[in-house]
């Protein structure tokens, strides 16, 4: 009658040895050489504790509709403007010029965040003037909340000039985030949440362009419009309006933040075991040669008892 194998397990063979012995000294030196080098080495490679990382996100943004457009018509420095703000307005006098505006947000993929803005501008310019720049602040509401929570106002500034007076100025690009240190992973950070320009100022200097971009630009999170290529266009019609057509997009940022004590240990967790499980290999290897050819004198002891004939 033939017998197949049904079941099997390995025999445990335990080895024992006093407390001073060389086995012993072996067996603390195992120890120790298996668990902390595997440390070292994940430490001192790099990338051991996760000091930044990213993450994507779609902004929710927001056009404030309000505006500041300066518009040079001549060599010699003349120019006209406009803005949404009344007091700027008075301050200009007779270069005042108001324009038709029109504005829209639109949401492509019906994902209930805003994907751009169309803006439309016909500012109103006399026959002997020509337009050769346009200086352009456009501001917004810029929301973030996957991991902490930004809540604040940004702007977009449009700029180009040609030495040849156009008739229109067609700009399309993105509004990017532009940090300069990392967000912390969860909280509430309000600190730019304030106007960009300050419309309730009856003074000239807060309208002043070299003022709010540099005061803007002494922030740790702003956004910058990115458009790579503007048309600018020539041959204005006599009485012709100059026009101005922008889309803004909102793109989905690569966010820079300090990652939490958890989300360190998990990653470190990873790198210190992926490094320990070879050294527990070699190291079972070497104490099984040791202990087998009782190259360090120890007892072993079956886990079965020997029957005498």
């Amino acid at each position: 009658m033939g017998f197949f194998e049904v079941y099997s397990h390995p025999a445990l063979i335990r080895y024992k040895t006093s407390v001073c012995t060389k086995a012993t000294l072996f067996a603390i030196a195992v120890l120790c050489l298996t668990y902390i080098p595997p440390l070292l080495v994940a430490y001192r490679s790099q990338g051991f504790w996760l000091k930044r990382s990213t993450y994507e996100e779609q902004p929710v943004i927001r056009f404030q509709y309000q505006m500041l457009l300066v518009t040079a018509t001549s060599s010699r420095g003349d120019y006209v403007a406009w803005s949404t703000y009344p007091h700027l307005n008075n301050l200009l006098g007779s270069n005042l010029r108001i324009p038709m505006v029109s504005a829209r947000e639109e949401d492509q993929n019906q994902d209930g965040k805003l994907d751009l803005l169309n803006l439309q501008l016909e500012l109103p310019v006399s026959s002997e003037e020509q337009v050769y720049s346009i200086q352009l602040l456009l501001t917004f509401s810029y929301q973030l909340f996957r991991m902490s929570t930004v809540v604040m106002q940004t702007l977009a500034f449009v700029q180009h000039s040609s030495p040849v007076p156009g008739s229109q100025l067609f700009v399309s690009g993105d509004l990017r985030l532009e940090q300069r240190v990392p967000l912390p992973h969860r909280g509430l950070h309000t600190t730019y949440n304030v106007s960009v320009i300050d419309g309730n100022s009856p003074f000239a200097s807060s309208y002043d362009l070299v003022n709010i971009i540099g005061e803007y630009q002494k922030r740790n999170l702003t956004t910058v419009f990115s458009c790579p290529s503007p048309v600018w266009t020539v041959g204005r019609a006599a009485e012709a309006p100059f026009k101005i057509s922008a889309v803004v997009r909102y793109p989905v940022e690569v966010i820079s933040y300090r990652p939490g004590f958890w989300e360190m240990i998990k990653l470190a967790w990873i790198q210190y075991v992926s490094v320990l499980l070879i050294f527990l290999w070699v190291f079972r290897r070497i104490q099984d040669f040791v202990y087998q050819n009782q190259v360090l004198p120890t007892v072993p002891v079956l886990p079965f008892k020997q029957h005498t004939a």
